[in-house]
């Protein structure tokens, strides 16, 4: 299974707009757009799982530029996330505020 990263989308588009986009190249197990924890308004990026790695060769050469409702894909193999430890920031800084 190999997952790729759809960056750049429009807060318009849904998993069923993106889904015939992918399966044009192969077989696509899931797709997920990221939605904002806070509100649950869609982000600008989604993830598309595909079955096969060749396929999703495919689908990143013919689909990274492709426009999408007025906005340029990003597509590319999606990498690990990252632990963080919760609660800190890059460069120790915190959330900035002191409690006193």
């Amino acid at each position: 299974m190999t997952k790729l990263y759809v960056g750049n989308l429009s807060v318009s588009v849904t998993e069923d707009m993106l889904r015939p986009l992918f399966e044009k190249h192969g077989a696509v197990e899931r797709v997920n757009i990221g939605t904002d924890r806070d509100t649950g308004q869609p982000r600008s990026f989604g993830v598309v799982e595909m079955s096969n790695h060749a396929e999703a060769v495919k689908a990143i050469a013919a689909l990274n530029g492709w426009e999408l409702d007025g906005r340029t894909l990003n597509v590319n193999e999606a990498r690990p996330k990252t632990d963080r430890p919760r609660g800190t920031l890059p460069g120790g800084g915190g959330s900035g505020r002191k409690r006193w």
